[in-house]
C-alpha cells in the first residue's frame, strides 16, 4: 500500500445518491457529505485504489449513517441498510444485496470483521473509525495520511452532529450515547 493517500472529495455518483436525501439532511449536509467523502477517501486507500469497488464504497457510505435523518432514530443501521437495499432495486445498480447490507450493518464492528466479502467490509469498517475518531484511531495510516485527508475535506463538527442526535433522540447525550453503543456497534 502507498504511503500517499489519493483524496477523493468529489464524485458524481456520490453527489448524484446524495440528491433525494439533501433536503432531508437539511443543515446538517455538509458535516455528513464531508464525512461521506472522507471515509470513501480511507477506504478507497485500504483497497489500494480498486476501482471496481469504487461504486459499492460510495454508495455504502452515502447510505451508511441516512437512517439518522430519515427515521430520526438512533439505531439507524437498519433503516439505512433498507434504504439502500431498496435503492438498489428501485434504480438496477446491480449490487450484491448481501455485500451493500452487510458493509452498512458492520461498519461500526470494534474487531476485525470475519467473513463472506472481507476484505471489502473489512476497508469500510476500518475507514469509517479513523473519521468517527477524528483520527484517533488510525487503522494504520500515519498522521500524515489523515491530516491530509482531513486538511482537504472539511469536517464541519460532524462529531457535534452525531452529539446533538445523541442528545435529542435519545434524552440527554449520556443515554443517547449508550443507546448507540448498544444498537449500533457491533463487536
Amino acid at each position: 500500500m502507498s504511503d500517499e493517500i489519493k483524496i477523493i472529495d468529489h464524485s458524481d455518483r456520490v453527489e448524484s445518491l446524495f440528491a433525494p436525501y439533501r433536503d432531508i439532511i437539511g443543515d446538517d449536509y455538509p458535516a455528513y457529505r464531508g464525512h461521506v467523502y472522507r471515509v470513501i477517501t480511507y477506504t478507497m486507500h485500504f483497497l489500494e485504489g480498486d476501482e471496481e469497488a469504487r461504486p459499492l464504497v460510495e454508495t455504502v457510505f452515502v447510505y451508511h449513517d441516512i437512517g439518522l435523518w430519515t427515521e430520526n432514530e438512533l439505531a439507524y443501521l437498519e433503516p439505512s441498510e433498507e434504504h439502500a437495499l431498496a435503492d438498489n432495486d428501485k434504480f438496477g445498480w446491480g449490487f450484491d444485496p448481501h455485500l451493500l447490507r452487510d458493509a452498512i450493518h458492520w461498519h461500526h464492528k470494534v474487531f476485525p470483521y470475519r467473513g463472506p466479502n472481507q476484505r471489502v467490509i473489512e476497508a469500510v469498517r476500518k475507514g469509517d473509525w479513523i473519521d468517527a475518531t477524528d483520527g484517533k484511531i488510525r487503522k494504520g495510516l500515519s498522521k500524515a495520511q489523515v491530516k491530509a485527508v482531513q486538511d482537504a475535506i472539511p469536517n464541519y463538527d460532524f462529531g457535534n452532529v452525531l452529539q446533538r442526535f445523541a442528545g435529542d433522540l435519545g434524552g440527554n447525550k449520556l443515554s443517547g450515547n449508550l443507546r448507540v453503543l448498544r444498537r449500533v456497534f457491533k463487536w
